[in-house]
């Protein structure tokens, strides 16, 4: 067990300084020189936050760019192109930087030597682009976030799939799981069966939403895990990816709710008075929607977190090159490759803990809603309310230290 921790160790710090050594440099000024701006604004928040293409190095891969526009005229028009760079050269579309021209209104920049120069340093993938005559209705451009959503979904599909095989043909069924990926996955598998979905959920209910808490664990933990490898990203980090699951959790909710949830959330607490309920029935629909709003800046806060740290530490290498020179850099590199497997030693143990957080508050959520209450018994009420209530309370102390 040691010596796999330790292969381990040794394999993350390739990696990572594989990713060091041949990270983008920061885009370039006009005059050939590298900036502060220019290092904060596109090698840490251009590379943390989502963009329109894949850097491998000094090697960009640009994603195609596709605009539902409406033209001066007021007509509806689907502008494709290759990437952004084709967009820019051919299509009726400029460079924007936000802060720019008069009033602080972004300024946009169609002059062709510009544009040159841009795309030249690279600046045209972290800036913004808009329609020279018109106006961008809605952007279905390809993203980075998209494409490793995708390759996230296809991964753990692949991984069911393959399982589901198995155990058609019996392995695992009449005989033991074969291999270390069946009975890894089977752990997992049972103990989010027996220690998230029967505990939180009431009766046999849980056999309706085990598939869906499945499908959120496995995919945020994969998608988590694709934070760590050298020019890929967690699309966890995006709160569109976030906002969709807590969504997809809020809508599940609101469908199999039972008539008793409906009952106290539109009229409040039975024992209650009128006037009392007035305040509390606003009150619970408030906290209904933040719970699940929480549960998307949750996990896209701790993912986000922890690669704004992860460009900063191989920034911190630009920086002090620019301010203090080539020595300083050369002795930053190893205290920032240092602290760079620690963190993502630590961004591995999160990606777990984020992915059973997730999950665990989407059992609990869920089971609050589908729960029916005996009002014949209001004692027995009172004490399942309180063990559910416990146990929220318990998750939220447990998961409040693991940020990253």
């Amino acid at each position: 067990m040691v010596t796999r921790i330790r292969s381990f160790a040794v394999v993350a710090l390739l990696l990572v300084g594989m990713g060091v050594a041949t990270a983008p440099a920061p885009a370039q000024a006009a005059e050939g020189e590298v900036t502060l701006e220019s290092i904060v604004n596109n090698s840490i928040l251009g590379h943390a936050t989502d963009g329109y293409y894949f850097s491998f190095g000094s090697v960009y891969a640009e994603l195609p760019r596709i605009m539902l526009a409406r033209t001066a005229e007021g007509n509806l028009t689907v502008d494709g192109y290759g990437s952004t760079k084709s967009l820019l050269k051919n299509g009726p579309y400029g460079l924007t930087h936000d802060g720019e021209g008069d009033g602080g209104h972004a300024e946009v920049i169609t002059d062709p030597a510009k544009i040159e120069q841009a795309i030249a340093a690279h600046d045209h993938l972290h800036g913004s682009v808009a329609r020279t005559s018109g106006h961008v209705v809605v952007d279905f451009s390809i993203s980075r976030h998209l494409v490793l959503s995708l390759i996230a979904f296809l991964i753990v599909t692949g991984v069911f799939v393959t399982l589901a095989q198995r155990y058609k043909r019996g392995i695992g069924r009449t005989k033991a799981p074969q291999g270390i990926l069946q009975n890894m996955m089977e752990v997992m598998v049972i103990f989010i069966r027996d220690d998230i979905a029967k505990p939180n959920i009431q009766g046999e209910k849980w056999r309706t939403f085990l598939p869906y808490l499945l499908t959120a664990f496995f995919f945020i933990l994969v998608a988590n895990i694709l934070g760590l490898v050298p020019f890929a990203g967690a699309p966890t980090s995006n709160i569109a990816v976030t906002g969709v699951m807590a969504i997809m959790t809020f809508v599940i909710g609101l469908l199999y709710g039972s008539s008793d949830f409906y009952k106290e959330i539109l009229t409040g607490p039975p024992d209650a008075p009128v006037f009392a309920r007035i305040i509390l029935v606003p009150i619970e629909i408030i906290g209904l929607v933040m719970r699940h709003l929480a549960l998307a800046i949750r996990l896209f806060a701790n993912m986000m977190g922890g690669a704004l740290i992860i460009f900063s530490l191989i920034g911190l290498v630009f920086i002090m090159n620019v301010v203090f020179g080539e020595v300083a850099a050369w002795g930053t590199t190893v205290i920032s490759i240092g602290f760079t497997v620690f963190i993502l030693l630590l961004k591995l143990l999160v990606a777990f803990i984020q992915a059973y957080v997730f999950t665990i508050l989407s059992a609990l959520f869920i089971g609050m809603s589908v729960e029916d209450h005996h009002h014949d018994d209001h004692e027995a009420e009172g004490s399942a309310q309180g063990d559910l209530d416990s146990r929220l309370d318990a998750v939220e102390d447990a998961v409040e230290p693991a940020t990253a």
